[in-house]
């Protein structure tokens, strides 16, 4: 098969494609011709070699670990999906890529929303796991009135957070450069400028608490969303290393994000037909464009995720 791959570390310009050994599903698991594949802040670590688990990678590695398509193998064990399936997942992440291919095997996944366009289905999977379990470990319920502060609301997992938070029935407030503002807003969130002084512009808005904060940009506003909420256990980050030294929770997952489950994958679907859920796309590029790709989703500001087009791996495409 063919697909996007690099054979050195180095800059976006190392990727190109070329041909792979097919993957086939295994037990458990499910294969999928790739239609769309989403550009991970993991991907481009492990290209630039700056990724302490890219130690255990083969090369040639075939970047990518969100992907969208139509079943075309089912592994043993699985129920419920068949072949001729269109559905959006995530490979098992201890493989560290394999989504941005003709063929690619998902670990994880889930019905694809009949008014996703392709695009957004490949942009969804891990950012919906990576938000979905921050949010239960902040122990934000369905129906709470609670006050959730986003710090770095308008990238690829931000803008899904803010979207997850406000089905469970919380009021979001969330943090972006001024023109990401109106985006902000059309997401459920309420705008509030981004960086330092943070706490100050919060207080002003005349909110009486901060119930709970996560902290997506990883940018340095702990200590001020710490004292917004009151408790360091009300916040979580997904990108501050420091972050347990100071009492505050990082979440992190398995392998450092492996879903646990497709119950979130399945939960952003059912928001997706119901008109409640939509996933933000910043950027597409073609197969033979991945250098332009990862260089885009290195590049913010950021609203939403960057998406590889692979039907130009099809032969006859």
């Amino acid at each position: 098969m063919r697909a996007v791959r690099f054979e050195r570390f180095g800059l976006p310009e190392v990727l190109g494609v070329g041909s792979v050994p097919e993957p086939h599903a295994g037990p458990g698991e499910v294969r999928i011709s790739v239609r769309t594949a989403g550009v991970a802040p993991v991907d481009l670590a492990l290209r630039a070699g700056d990724s302490p688990t890219g130690d255990s990678l083969v090369l040639p590695h075939i970047p990518g670990v969100d992907a969208a398509g139509v079943i075309d193998e089912v592994g043993a064990g699985v129920t419920g999906h068949a072949v001729g399936d269109e559905v959006f997942g995530a490979v098992d992440l201890a493989r560290l890529g394999g989504a941005s291919a003709q063929f690619a095997v998902l670990a994880f996944w889930a019905a694809k929303p009949a008014g996703w366009s392709w695009r957004e289905a490949g942009a969804a999977a891990t950012g919906v796991e990576t938000a979905t379990r921050a949010l239960d470990l902040l122990g934000l319920a369905e129906e709470r009135d609670t006050t959730l502060l986003i710090d770095g609301a308008s990238g690829g997992v931000g803008s899904i957070a803010v979207q997850l938070a406000v089905a469970r029935g919380a009021r979001v407030l969330g943090t972006g450069r001024p023109g990401s503002h109106d985006f902000l807003a059309s997401l459920g969130a309420t705008p509030v400028a981004y960086g330092p002084g943070l706490a100050e512009r919060v207080r002003s808005l005349g909110i009486p608490r901060i119930d709970r904060a996560l902290d997506v940009a990883g940018a340095g506003s702990l200590d001020e969303l710490v004292a917004l909420t009151g408790r360091p256990e009300s916040v979580v980050t997904l990108a501050d290393f420091t972050g347990p030294g100071r009492g505050v929770r990082l979440s992190l997952g398995r392998y450092g994000g492996q879903p646990d489950g497709c119950h979130g994958l399945e939960r952003a679907a059912e928001l997706a037909v119901r008109g409640r859920f939509r996933v933000p796309v910043q950027a597409v590029f073609p197969a033979d464009r991945a250098a332009e790709a990862h260089t885009a989703a290195a590049t913010g500001p950021h609203r939403g995720k960057t998406v590889l087009d692979l039907a130009t791996l099809t032969p006859g495409a």
